[in-house]
């Protein structure tokens, strides 16, 4: 029962403190900011290890937490490959110019966005090779699609964090129209390194990532929240207007086909006939 109610929980928590946010500014505002990306990572994590096990919870913070902090040390000191950028002092204490809480972000949403590509592609007639496990093409459908579920969330986050002052872009040429401040290499390299990270994550953690069930639920409902509500936020609170667009067309590629998944599968299961057998009284 654990394994149910403890993820739960914590998103109503995250959900608590994500409503907060635009209520707070300052030095209040960042420390909210601090403790949001803490109980992200503790919710991804946590649901992993109580659904699937010590070897996905590990393979997890190895790749996505431990990858994380490698490409933003690698970004800070030579700008690739997301472009050159520094972070200020605003969000906690740094290692190699990286803020620790940097790289529990990249897991905080890695996770989602890899069930939500899984319960997407397992449709697909996959099934397992002549060498075993899962076809290439399946898999390729995963991994392309939990990149971008990962990557387009950055399309908010960014904008958002620059905004707040929490990092700042010493060349931001290419950028996006309406997204000032950020070059086009950022987005790009959020790609590039979520592609990476989807790849390394299946066979380190194992078969069990393979597969979804009703256990994945506020998996989903992070995903989905987190798209309504950074829409919602960045439209109406934070004054965002274009991050609100760009955040929504691109998050749109994994978040509403995963949305009609989701219904679809609600319906069938309500319009699905008993199987119970009928048992006729006796005359």
């Amino acid at each position: 029962m654990r394994g149910v109610r403890l993820p739960w929980a914590l998103l109503a928590v995250l959900v608590l403190a994500q409503i907060c946010y635009p209520l707070t500014g300052g030095a209040t505002r960042a420390g909210l900011t601090v403790a949001t990306v803490v109980l992200g990572w503790l919710l991804s994590v946590g649901h992993a290890l109580l659904t699937r096990g010590v070897r996905a919870a590990a393979a997890l913070v190895a790749v996505a937490t431990g990858g994380g902090f490698a490409v933003e040390a690698l970004g800070v000191a030579t700008g690739f490959p997301f472009g050159s950028y520094d972070y200020s002092g605003e969000l906690g204490p740094k290692l190699a110019g990286v803020p620790l809480i940097i790289p529990l972000a990249w897991t905080w949403m890695a996770w989602p966005a890899w069930l939500t590509a899984v319960r997407l592609t397992q449709a697909l007639k996959g099934g397992p090779s002549s060498t075993g496990g899962v076809k290439k093409g399946p898999l390729l459908a995963r991994v392309a699609l939990a990149a971008v579920g990962l990557a387009a969330w950055d399309l908010f986050l960014d904008p958002q964090m620059v905004a707040e002052g929490y990092w700042t872009w010493l060349d931001a040429t290419p950028a996006l129209p309406g997204l000032p401040g950020i070059p086009v290499s950022n987005y790009l390299g959020w790609l590039g390194f979520a592609v990476l990270l989807a790849a390394a994550l299946r066979p380190l953690a194992g078969p069990s990532a393979d597969r979804v069930d009703g256990r994945d639920a506020p998996m989903f409902a992070l995903y989905l929240w987190t798209y309504a509500s950074s829409v919602l936020a960045h439209a109406v609170f934070l004054r965002l207007p274009a991050s609100a667009l760009w955040g929504a067309a691109g998050m749109a590629v994994a978040a509403v086909p995963l949305a009609v998944a989701l219904w679809r599968g609600r319906r069938d299961r309500a319009t699905a006939p008993d199987p119970t057998p009928r048992v006729d009284a006796p005359a």
